[in-house]
Protein backbone atom coordinates (compact mmCIF):
# COMPACT_ATOMS: atom_id res chain seq x y z
CA UNK A 1 0.00 0.00 0.00
CA UNK A 2 0.89 3.78 -0.98
CA UNK A 3 1.42 5.58 2.51
CA UNK A 4 0.96 8.53 3.80
CA UNK A 5 0.94 10.45 7.16
CA UNK A 6 -2.08 11.81 8.87
CA UNK A 7 -6.06 11.69 8.77
CA UNK A 8 -8.91 13.35 10.69
CA UNK A 9 -8.23 10.71 13.53
CA UNK A 10 -4.93 11.41 13.26
CA UNK A 11 -3.81 7.65 12.02
CA UNK A 12 -2.00 7.02 9.18
CA UNK A 13 -3.56 7.31 5.25
CA UNK A 14 -3.80 4.16 3.18
CA UNK A 15 -4.06 4.69 -0.79
CA UNK A 16 -6.30 1.58 -1.80
CA UNK A 17 -4.33 -2.09 -2.97
CA UNK A 18 -3.80 -1.29 -6.68
CA UNK A 19 -5.21 -4.22 -8.67
CA UNK A 20 -3.51 -7.73 -8.10
CA UNK A 21 -3.59 -8.42 -11.89
CA UNK A 22 -0.82 -5.98 -12.66
CA UNK A 23 1.81 -8.07 -13.97
CA UNK A 24 4.89 -5.27 -13.52
CA UNK A 25 6.25 -2.41 -11.56
CA UNK A 26 6.14 -0.71 -14.74
CA UNK A 27 2.20 -1.15 -14.55
CA UNK A 28 1.70 0.05 -11.33
CA UNK A 29 3.75 2.80 -11.31
CA UNK A 30 1.27 3.93 -13.89
CA UNK A 31 -1.63 3.52 -11.33
CA UNK A 32 -0.41 5.05 -8.89
CA UNK A 33 0.99 8.22 -10.50
CA UNK A 34 -2.85 8.45 -11.58
CA UNK A 35 -3.44 9.39 -8.23
CA UNK A 36 -1.36 12.24 -8.40
CA UNK A 37 -3.91 13.72 -10.64
CA UNK A 38 -5.18 16.80 -9.17
CA UNK A 39 -8.01 19.72 -9.87
CA UNK A 40 -7.85 21.82 -13.34
CA UNK A 41 -9.01 25.18 -13.58
CA UNK A 42 -12.26 25.51 -14.39
CA UNK A 43 -12.78 28.02 -17.62
CA UNK A 44 -14.11 31.45 -17.18
CA UNK A 45 -17.58 32.43 -17.97
CA UNK A 46 -18.60 33.39 -20.94
CA UNK A 47 -19.98 36.50 -19.24
CA UNK A 48 -17.85 39.58 -19.10
CA UNK A 49 -19.11 39.59 -16.16
CA UNK A 50 -17.25 36.61 -14.54
CA UNK A 51 -15.03 36.69 -11.92
CA UNK A 52 -11.17 35.23 -12.14
CA UNK A 53 -11.15 31.68 -11.69
CA UNK A 54 -7.83 31.47 -10.83
CA UNK A 55 -6.89 28.50 -8.48
CA UNK A 56 -7.14 29.46 -4.66
CA UNK A 57 -3.25 28.76 -3.07
CA UNK A 58 -4.30 26.03 -0.95
CA UNK A 59 -5.69 23.78 -4.35
CA UNK A 60 -2.54 24.79 -6.20
CA UNK A 61 0.25 22.49 -6.67
CA UNK A 62 3.54 21.73 -8.54
CA UNK A 63 2.34 19.78 -10.93
CA UNK A 64 -0.87 20.18 -13.77
CA UNK A 65 -1.42 16.11 -12.76
CA UNK A 66 -3.21 16.79 -9.16
CA UNK A 67 -6.93 15.37 -9.66
CA UNK A 68 -7.60 12.36 -7.19
CA UNK A 69 -4.33 13.02 -4.93
CA UNK A 70 -4.68 13.13 -1.12
CA UNK A 71 -3.23 16.29 -0.10
CA UNK A 72 -2.65 17.95 3.19
CA UNK A 73 -5.45 20.22 4.63
CA UNK A 74 -4.38 23.74 5.09
CA UNK A 75 -7.40 25.12 6.87
CA UNK A 76 -7.98 29.55 6.30
CA UNK A 77 -7.00 31.64 8.88
CA UNK A 78 -10.03 32.46 10.49
CA UNK A 79 -11.08 28.49 10.89
CA UNK A 80 -8.00 27.48 12.01
CA UNK A 81 -9.79 27.56 15.31
CA UNK A 82 -12.23 25.25 14.98
CA UNK A 83 -11.90 21.60 16.36
CA UNK A 84 -11.12 19.09 14.69
CA UNK A 85 -9.07 20.76 11.88
CA UNK A 86 -9.15 17.87 9.34
CA UNK A 87 -5.68 16.94 8.09
CA UNK A 88 -6.14 16.10 4.60
CA UNK A 89 -8.76 15.37 2.02
CA UNK A 90 -9.17 14.49 -1.58
CA UNK A 91 -8.99 16.21 -4.67
CA UNK A 92 -12.69 15.21 -6.56
CA UNK A 93 -13.93 18.37 -7.62
CA UNK A 94 -12.72 20.78 -10.47
CA UNK A 95 -12.21 24.16 -8.39
CA UNK A 96 -12.47 26.92 -8.31
CA UNK A 97 -16.38 27.05 -9.62
CA UNK A 98 -16.79 30.16 -11.71
CA UNK A 99 -19.32 32.88 -10.30
CA UNK A 100 -20.79 34.70 -13.35
CA UNK A 101 -23.71 37.38 -13.59
CA UNK A 102 -27.44 35.89 -13.40
CA UNK A 103 -29.90 38.09 -15.35
CA UNK A 104 -32.94 36.88 -13.50
CA UNK A 105 -35.67 39.11 -14.66
CA UNK A 106 -37.98 41.28 -12.65
CA UNK A 107 -35.19 41.96 -9.86
CA UNK A 108 -35.86 45.06 -8.03
CA UNK A 109 -33.58 48.27 -8.62
CA UNK A 110 -30.21 47.86 -8.20
CA UNK A 111 -30.44 44.13 -7.32
CA UNK A 112 -27.70 42.00 -8.73
CA UNK A 113 -27.84 38.11 -8.61
CA UNK A 114 -24.54 36.32 -9.66
CA UNK A 115 -24.50 32.69 -9.48
CA UNK A 116 -21.71 30.44 -8.28
CA UNK A 117 -21.58 27.02 -10.48
CA UNK A 118 -20.81 24.12 -7.98
CA UNK A 119 -22.78 22.43 -10.82
CA UNK A 120 -19.92 22.76 -12.71
CA UNK A 121 -17.61 20.73 -10.11
CA UNK A 122 -17.42 18.10 -12.66
CA UNK A 123 -19.57 15.85 -14.51
CA UNK A 124 -20.33 12.38 -12.86
CA UNK A 125 -19.12 13.78 -9.95
CA UNK A 126 -21.18 17.37 -10.31
CA UNK A 127 -22.31 19.36 -7.43
CA UNK A 128 -22.07 20.46 -3.48
CA UNK A 129 -21.58 17.05 -2.24
CA UNK A 130 -18.12 16.96 -3.95
CA UNK A 131 -16.37 19.42 -1.47
CA UNK A 132 -18.26 17.16 1.72
CA UNK A 133 -16.71 13.63 -0.07
CA UNK A 134 -13.14 15.70 -0.72
CA UNK A 135 -12.80 15.42 2.81
CA UNK A 136 -15.26 12.15 4.16
CA UNK A 137 -13.15 10.10 1.52
CA UNK A 138 -9.85 10.73 2.99
CA UNK A 139 -10.57 10.27 6.27
CA UNK A 140 -12.39 6.73 4.88
CA UNK A 141 -9.07 5.77 3.67
CA UNK A 142 -7.39 6.88 6.63
CA UNK A 143 -9.37 4.34 8.52
CA UNK A 144 -8.56 1.95 6.30
CA UNK A 145 -12.40 1.20 4.51
CA UNK A 146 -12.67 -0.78 1.33
CA UNK A 147 -16.35 -0.27 1.36
CA UNK A 148 -18.44 2.68 1.73
CA UNK A 149 -21.87 2.66 2.68
CA UNK A 150 -24.60 5.70 2.50
CA UNK A 151 -28.01 6.76 1.94
CA UNK A 152 -30.81 8.72 0.29
CA UNK A 153 -33.84 9.40 -1.81
CA UNK A 154 -34.25 6.84 -4.72
CA UNK A 155 -32.58 10.05 -6.98
CA UNK A 156 -30.24 10.93 -4.37
CA UNK A 157 -27.17 13.10 -6.04
CA UNK A 158 -25.37 12.51 -3.16
CA UNK A 159 -25.40 8.43 -3.44
CA UNK A 160 -24.44 8.95 -7.19
CA UNK A 161 -21.39 11.04 -6.21
CA UNK A 162 -20.10 8.78 -3.24
CA UNK A 163 -20.57 5.90 -5.75
CA UNK A 164 -19.01 7.24 -7.99
CA UNK A 165 -15.60 8.85 -5.80
CA UNK A 166 -15.33 5.78 -4.23
CA UNK A 167 -15.02 4.01 -7.44
CA UNK A 168 -12.29 6.19 -8.71
CA UNK A 169 -10.60 5.45 -4.86
CA UNK A 170 -10.76 1.49 -5.82
CA UNK A 171 -14.07 1.49 -2.95
CA UNK A 172 -16.72 -0.56 -3.26
CA UNK A 173 -20.59 1.42 -2.51
CA UNK A 174 -23.27 0.22 -0.50
CA UNK A 175 -26.36 2.41 -1.53
CA UNK A 176 -29.67 2.21 1.04
CA UNK A 177 -31.98 4.31 -1.56
CA UNK A 178 -35.36 5.46 -0.13
CA UNK A 179 -38.33 4.47 -2.32
CA UNK A 180 -42.26 4.03 -2.37
CA UNK A 181 -43.63 1.01 -0.82
CA UNK A 182 -45.28 -0.13 -4.25
CA UNK A 183 -41.68 0.01 -5.95
CA UNK A 184 -39.55 -1.57 -2.98
CA UNK A 185 -39.48 -5.36 -4.52
CA UNK A 186 -39.00 -4.22 -7.95
CA UNK A 187 -36.06 -3.00 -10.07
CA UNK A 188 -35.64 0.56 -9.43
CA UNK A 189 -35.14 1.17 -13.31
CA UNK A 190 -31.95 3.52 -14.86
CA UNK A 191 -33.22 6.76 -15.08
CA UNK A 192 -30.97 9.78 -14.13
CA UNK A 193 -28.85 9.08 -10.85
CA UNK A 194 -29.78 5.45 -10.84
CA UNK A 195 -28.25 4.72 -14.47
CA UNK A 196 -24.74 6.32 -13.03
CA UNK A 197 -25.00 4.57 -9.64
CA UNK A 198 -25.46 1.26 -11.80
CA UNK A 199 -23.07 2.01 -14.08
CA UNK A 200 -20.14 2.06 -11.71
CA UNK A 201 -21.05 -1.65 -9.99
CA UNK A 202 -22.96 0.23 -6.93
CA UNK A 203 -24.59 -2.25 -4.33
CA UNK A 204 -28.07 -1.31 -3.62
CA UNK A 205 -30.26 -1.96 -1.18
CA UNK A 206 -34.04 -0.45 -1.73
CA UNK A 207 -36.17 0.45 1.39
CA UNK A 208 -39.41 1.89 1.58
CA UNK A 209 -40.11 5.67 2.87
CA UNK A 210 -42.72 3.87 5.32
CA UNK A 211 -39.51 2.06 6.80
CA UNK A 212 -37.27 4.58 6.44
CA UNK A 213 -39.60 6.74 8.64
CA UNK A 214 -39.88 4.32 11.82
CA UNK A 215 -36.39 2.68 11.51
CA UNK A 216 -34.71 6.18 10.73
CA UNK A 217 -31.38 6.47 8.09
CA UNK A 218 -28.87 6.01 10.98
CA UNK A 219 -30.32 2.35 12.31
CA UNK A 220 -30.52 1.48 8.19
CA UNK A 221 -26.75 2.41 7.80
CA UNK A 222 -26.15 0.74 10.91
CA UNK A 223 -27.96 -2.17 10.06
CA UNK A 224 -25.91 -2.80 6.44
CA UNK A 225 -22.58 -1.68 8.40
CA UNK A 226 -22.86 -4.33 10.53
CA UNK A 227 -23.71 -7.42 8.01
CA UNK A 228 -20.69 -5.68 6.00
CA UNK A 229 -18.48 -6.56 9.18
CA UNK A 230 -19.64 -10.12 9.60
CA UNK A 231 -18.74 -10.72 5.96
CA UNK A 232 -15.10 -9.44 7.01
CA UNK A 233 -15.50 -6.35 4.73
CA UNK A 234 -14.36 -2.83 6.63
CA UNK A 235 -16.92 -0.47 5.66
CA UNK A 236 -17.05 3.21 6.36
CA UNK A 237 -20.56 5.05 7.34
CA UNK A 238 -21.44 8.83 5.30
CA UNK A 239 -24.81 10.09 6.08
CA UNK A 240 -27.56 11.65 4.88
CA UNK A 241 -26.06 13.94 2.18
CA UNK A 242 -22.25 14.01 3.44
CA UNK A 243 -23.81 16.02 6.36
CA UNK A 244 -21.75 15.75 9.50
CA UNK A 245 -19.24 17.92 11.16
CA UNK A 246 -16.31 16.56 8.83
CA UNK A 247 -18.74 16.91 5.94
CA UNK A 248 -18.74 20.34 6.78
CA UNK A 249 -15.37 21.87 5.91
CA UNK A 250 -15.84 21.36 2.03
CA UNK A 251 -18.22 24.60 2.24
CA UNK A 252 -16.39 26.11 5.03
CA UNK A 253 -13.38 25.71 2.40
CA UNK A 254 -16.05 26.89 -0.65
CA UNK A 255 -15.76 30.75 1.32
CA UNK A 256 -12.34 30.71 1.53
CA UNK A 257 -12.71 29.95 -2.38
CA UNK A 258 -15.24 32.72 -2.93
CA UNK A 259 -13.26 35.11 -0.74
CA UNK A 260 -10.15 34.71 -3.29
CA UNK A 261 -12.12 35.07 -6.66
CA UNK A 262 -13.76 38.35 -5.37
CA UNK A 263 -9.67 39.20 -4.42
CA UNK A 264 -8.89 38.67 -7.97
CA UNK A 265 -11.92 39.59 -9.77
CA UNK A 266 -11.85 42.98 -11.93
CA UNK A 267 -15.74 43.76 -11.30
CA UNK A 268 -15.01 44.43 -7.73
CA UNK A 269 -18.02 42.87 -6.32
CA UNK A 270 -18.84 42.14 -3.01
CA UNK A 271 -21.48 40.04 -1.99
CA UNK A 272 -24.73 41.26 0.65
CA UNK A 273 -25.91 37.94 0.77
CA UNK A 274 -25.86 33.95 0.01
CA UNK A 275 -28.65 32.24 -1.08
CA UNK A 276 -28.89 27.92 -1.13
CA UNK A 277 -30.72 25.29 -1.08
CA UNK A 278 -30.98 23.06 2.13
CA UNK A 279 -31.54 19.77 2.19
CA UNK A 280 -29.64 17.59 4.87
CA UNK A 281 -28.29 20.64 6.63
CA UNK A 282 -24.09 20.37 5.76
CA UNK A 283 -23.40 22.93 3.53
CA UNK A 284 -26.10 25.87 5.13
CA UNK A 285 -23.43 24.98 7.87
CA UNK A 286 -20.54 25.50 6.27
CA UNK A 287 -21.57 28.29 4.77
CA UNK A 288 -22.94 30.02 7.30
CA UNK A 289 -20.01 29.61 9.56
CA UNK A 290 -17.76 30.47 6.63
CA UNK A 291 -18.99 33.80 5.82
CA UNK A 292 -19.63 34.72 9.47
CA UNK A 293 -15.54 34.14 10.17
CA UNK A 294 -14.50 35.61 7.24
CA UNK A 295 -14.32 38.63 6.36
CA UNK A 296 -16.84 38.25 3.49
CA UNK A 297 -19.31 39.04 6.57
CA UNK A 298 -22.72 38.00 3.92
CA UNK A 299 -26.00 37.04 5.33
CA UNK A 300 -27.02 33.42 4.40
CA UNK A 301 -30.61 32.41 3.23
CA UNK A 302 -31.06 28.94 3.10
CA UNK A 303 -34.40 27.45 1.38
CA UNK A 304 -35.20 24.16 2.81
CA UNK A 305 -36.57 21.75 0.48
CA UNK A 306 -37.87 18.94 3.27
CA UNK A 307 -38.41 19.16 6.67
CA UNK A 308 -38.96 22.27 8.65
CA UNK A 309 -36.57 25.63 9.04
CA UNK A 310 -36.68 24.45 12.83
CA UNK A 311 -35.35 20.74 12.24
CA UNK A 312 -32.26 22.28 10.02
CA UNK A 313 -31.54 25.23 12.45
CA UNK A 314 -31.15 22.06 15.40
CA UNK A 315 -29.58 20.06 12.84
CA UNK A 316 -27.07 22.68 11.75
CA UNK A 317 -26.06 23.75 15.38
CA UNK A 318 -25.32 20.10 16.37
CA UNK A 319 -22.38 20.48 13.27
CA UNK A 320 -21.26 24.02 14.58
CA UNK A 321 -20.92 22.57 18.05
CA UNK A 322 -19.11 19.19 16.56
CA UNK A 323 -16.28 22.10 15.14
CA UNK A 324 -16.68 23.77 18.71
CA UNK A 325 -18.03 26.85 16.64
CA UNK A 326 -18.95 28.76 19.58
CA UNK A 327 -22.16 30.45 18.10
CA UNK A 328 -26.41 29.59 17.47
CA UNK A 329 -26.76 28.78 14.23
CA UNK A 330 -30.28 30.75 14.55
CA UNK A 331 -27.41 33.97 14.43
CA UNK A 332 -26.06 33.16 11.54
CA UNK A 333 -28.56 31.66 8.39
CA UNK A 334 -32.02 32.38 8.11
CA UNK A 335 -33.99 29.32 7.09
CA UNK A 336 -37.05 29.34 4.63
CA UNK A 337 -39.42 26.79 4.01
CA UNK A 338 -39.30 25.79 0.38
CA UNK A 339 -40.38 21.87 0.74
CA UNK A 340 -44.17 22.61 -1.42
CA UNK A 341 -45.17 19.04 -2.02
CA UNK A 342 -42.83 17.55 -0.18
CA UNK A 343 -39.10 16.22 -1.01
CA UNK A 344 -38.73 15.83 -4.97
CA UNK A 345 -42.22 16.70 -5.18
CA UNK A 346 -42.91 19.44 -7.35
CA UNK A 347 -45.98 21.81 -8.60
CA UNK A 348 -46.37 22.38 -12.11
CA UNK A 349 -46.03 26.45 -11.57
CA UNK A 350 -42.41 25.00 -10.18
CA UNK A 351 -41.47 23.23 -12.88
CA UNK A 352 -42.62 25.92 -15.39
CA UNK A 353 -40.43 28.19 -12.90
CA UNK A 354 -37.44 25.63 -13.87
CA UNK A 355 -38.34 25.84 -17.41
CA UNK A 356 -38.45 29.44 -17.63
CA UNK A 357 -35.12 30.20 -16.05
CA UNK A 358 -33.82 27.92 -18.80
CA UNK A 359 -34.97 29.54 -21.46
CA UNK A 360 -34.54 33.05 -19.99
CA UNK A 361 -30.59 32.65 -18.85
CA UNK A 362 -29.86 29.55 -20.44
CA UNK A 363 -29.15 27.96 -16.40
CA UNK A 364 -30.95 24.49 -16.07
CA UNK A 365 -32.12 24.19 -12.67
CA UNK A 366 -32.54 20.95 -10.69
CA UNK A 367 -36.35 20.48 -9.49
CA UNK A 368 -35.77 19.31 -5.80
CA UNK A 369 -32.76 21.36 -4.82
CA UNK A 370 -31.16 24.88 -6.63
CA UNK A 371 -34.78 24.88 -8.48
CA UNK A 372 -37.24 25.46 -5.32
CA UNK A 373 -34.55 27.38 -3.64
CA UNK A 374 -34.59 29.83 -6.46
CA UNK A 375 -38.20 30.05 -7.13
CA UNK A 376 -38.57 30.12 -2.81
CA UNK A 377 -35.88 33.34 -3.65
CA UNK A 378 -37.81 35.38 -6.28
CA UNK A 379 -41.05 34.84 -4.44
CA UNK A 380 -39.64 36.86 -1.19
CA UNK A 381 -38.06 39.08 -3.72
CA UNK A 382 -41.24 39.59 -5.23
CA UNK A 383 -42.99 40.05 -1.78
CA UNK A 384 -40.49 42.04 -0.50
CA UNK A 385 -38.79 43.97 -3.05
CA UNK A 386 -37.80 47.19 -0.80
CA UNK A 387 -35.88 44.63 1.70
CA UNK A 388 -33.87 42.59 -1.78
CA UNK A 389 -33.34 46.68 -3.69
CA UNK A 390 -29.59 47.53 -4.19
CA UNK A 391 -28.31 44.09 -2.64
CA UNK A 392 -25.68 42.17 -4.24
CA UNK A 393 -26.48 38.19 -4.02
CA UNK A 394 -24.80 34.78 -4.42
CA UNK A 395 -26.51 32.04 -5.27
CA UNK A 396 -25.44 28.76 -5.58
CA UNK A 397 -26.05 26.36 -8.02
CA UNK A 398 -25.54 22.81 -5.99
CA UNK A 399 -25.77 20.45 -9.37
CA UNK A 400 -28.49 17.60 -9.46
CA UNK A 401 -28.59 18.27 -13.61
CA UNK A 402 -29.34 14.21 -13.43
CA UNK A 403 -32.42 14.30 -11.29
CA UNK A 404 -34.38 16.49 -14.22
CA UNK A 405 -34.45 13.23 -16.18
CA UNK A 406 -36.88 11.83 -13.36
CA UNK A 407 -39.30 14.57 -14.19
CA UNK A 408 -39.70 14.10 -18.05
CA UNK A 409 -43.27 13.15 -17.86
CA UNK A 410 -44.32 16.08 -15.81
CA UNK A 411 -42.44 18.39 -17.97
CA UNK A 412 -43.53 16.98 -21.39
CA UNK A 413 -46.26 19.75 -21.79
CA UNK A 414 -44.12 22.04 -20.65
CA UNK A 415 -41.46 22.07 -23.56
CA UNK A 416 -43.33 21.23 -26.51
CA UNK A 417 -41.31 23.46 -29.12
CA UNK A 418 -41.30 20.91 -31.49
CA UNK A 419 -42.28 20.74 -35.27
CA UNK A 420 -41.57 18.75 -37.98
CA UNK A 421 -39.79 20.80 -41.15
CA UNK A 422 -41.42 22.04 -43.71
CA UNK A 423 -39.42 21.10 -46.78
CA UNK A 424 -40.91 22.79 -50.02
CA UNK A 425 -41.23 20.06 -53.13
CA UNK A 426 -39.93 22.37 -55.16
CA UNK A 427 -36.41 21.73 -53.31
CA UNK A 428 -34.25 19.66 -55.75
CA UNK A 429 -33.48 15.69 -53.93
CA UNK A 430 -30.83 13.30 -54.97
CA UNK A 431 -30.17 10.07 -53.08
CA UNK A 432 -26.60 10.43 -51.43
CA UNK A 433 -26.50 14.47 -51.34
CA UNK A 434 -26.89 14.48 -47.04
CA UNK A 435 -24.40 12.13 -45.56
CA UNK A 436 -25.42 11.34 -42.45
CA UNK A 437 -22.39 10.29 -40.19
Amino acid sequence: MLCLCGSWSGSRVYLPPINKTLKSNHQRKIIIHSYSIRKSNCSASASSASISMDAPAQQQSTTSFDFLTNKPYDPPSWASHLRPVPSHFFSLGHFPTPIHKWNLPNLPKDTQVWLKRDDLSGMQLSGNKVRKLEFLLADAVAQGADCIVTIGGIQSNHCRATAVAAKYLNLDCYLILRTSKALVDKDPGLTGNLLVERLVGAHIDLVSKEEYAKVGSLALTNILKEKLLKEGRRPYVIPVGGSNSLGTWGYIEAIKEVEQQLQKGTDKVGFDDIVVACGSGGTIAGLSLGSWLSELKAKVHAFSVCDDPDYFYDYAQGLLDGLQAGVSSRDIVNIHNAKGLGYAMNTTEELNFVKEIAETTGVVLDPVYSGKAAYGMMKEIGDNPSKWEGRKVLFIHTGGLLGLFDKAEQMASLVGNWRKMDINESIPRKDGTGKMF
